[in-house]
């Protein structure tokens, strides 16, 4: 199997070019019985060993992340490198599950490295890919091992048959008497028990080796534990370091914030000064403006100024003729309250000349009055008659 625990030589050591640590420790994987089945993109967390909740980054990018099939010892393994660093190191087991927690990541617990990884993926379908692949990989990682128990079940079988029938075929050889009377009466099935001793020899043996390769894997899983646990440390400690780092640059970057709000302040400020200069501008142009016209307007009273005198004597000339005007007046205004006077006094004749008319009006009217009556009694006399 490919070992990925501990750190893989840089691209400079092996003399390769840079950037090519995944493709050469999945060349290696290759090398070594390891094939690539799956393959993917996706941003690499671990959760924080400390608070065991949240999400530490594990790769700056998104990075490869591929399934190996080890045709070898019948495994499967996610694996995913992010440059020399091996991030993800995981064995399927069928007790994994792979759970969705949003619709672009989705995590699973590896108990072997203790952590759980988490997968950010760039679309939901590439999650859906991942996930589908991560349940048929689980499910040919439970059918290996069912197989893998079979096999031992069976080989164990044959050693207690072979330890069963051992003794027995000593019984019967020694009661079947001398070598003559077994090979007269027993030839058959003593042919058939060591046929049978032969089988289950060799199914030992092959139980024996299989006990030596599993604890050899046993060891190299252990190895591989121990390596996988330095690495974690390791990890720890950049990570404490990064976040030291991350502090001091949030600190840097506050501090600098801070300048670019002053210098924004400033530069405001310096804003609004131009604008109150764009303003005076602008308002010294007006006030020029308005000079030229003032200069233009005492022009202008210069040359009225220049007839004034003209102006003077036409104005004398004015005033006597108002004054001539003004005596007219008096006299049209002396003639006006004569002849108002006059129209009172007519006025007032009228009046009397009305009432006098009234009652001449009144007194002819009862003359008439009286003549009417004394018609009536004339008509009246001649009526009797």
């Amino acid at each position: 199997m490919c070992e990925v625990g501990t750190r893989p030589p840089l691209a400079a050591e092996r003399g390769e070019p840079p950037g090519g640590a995944a493709a050469a420790a999945a060349e290696r994987c290759r090398d070594m019985g390891e094939q690539p089945i799956f393959t993917t993109r996706a941003h690499v967390f671990q959760i924080d060993p400390s608070t065991k909740k949240n999400w530490v980054p594990a790769s700056k990018q998104a990075v490869t992340v591929s399934y190996f099939y080890d045709s070898t010892r019948n495994s499967y393994r996610i694996i995913s490198v992010d440059g020399a660093k091996v991030i993800i190191n995981s064995t399927i087991t069928p007790n994994m599950t792979f759970t969705k927690t949003s619709q672009k990541f989705g995590q699973w617990a590896d108990s072997r490295a203790n952590t759980v990884f988490g997968l950010g993926f760039p679309s939901e379908q590439q999650l859906t890919k991942f996930a589908e692949k991560f349940q048929e990989v689980k499910e040919a990682a439970k059918l290996a091992r069912d197989r893998s128990q079979e096999k031992i079940e069976t080989s164990s079988n044959h050693s207690q048959e072979s330890g069963r029938e051992t003794p027995s075929s000593t019984r019967a050889s020694s009661v079947n008497g001398t070598d003559d009377e077994k090979a007269s009466h027993g030839g058959p099935a003593e042919a058939h028990l060591k046929s049978e001793n032969d089988k289950l020899k060799i199914a030992l043996a092959q139980s024996s080796s299989n006990v030596k390769k599993w604890e050899t894997e046993l060891q190299t899983l252990r190895e591989s534990n121990a390596r996988l646990s330095n690495a974690l440390q390791e990890s720890a400690a950049s990570i404490e370091h990064w976040k030291k780092q991350f502090s001091a640059c949030k600190e840097e970057n506050d501090q600098l914030r801070s300048k670019i709000e002053e210098l924004e302040e400033q530069c405001n400020e310096i804003n609004k000064e131009k604008e109150r200069n764009a303003q005076l501008s602008r308002r010294l142009q007006e006030l020029e403006t308005e000079l030229q016209d003032k200069e233009l307007e005492l022009e202008e009273l210069r040359k009225q100024g220049e007839a004034i005198p003209q102006l003077m004597s036409e104005c004398e000339s004015v005033s006597e003729q108002l004054q001539d005007a003004e005596k007219k007046n008096k006299d049209l205004e002396e003639k006006v309250r004569t002849l108002r006077t006059e129209v009172e006094e007519s006025k007032h004749r009228q009046t009397n000349l009305k009432t006098e008319l009234k009652n001449f009006l009144d007194v002819l009217d009862g003359k008439i009055d009286e003549l009417h009556d004394f018609r009536q009694g004339l008509s009246k006399l001649g009526v009797d008659n």
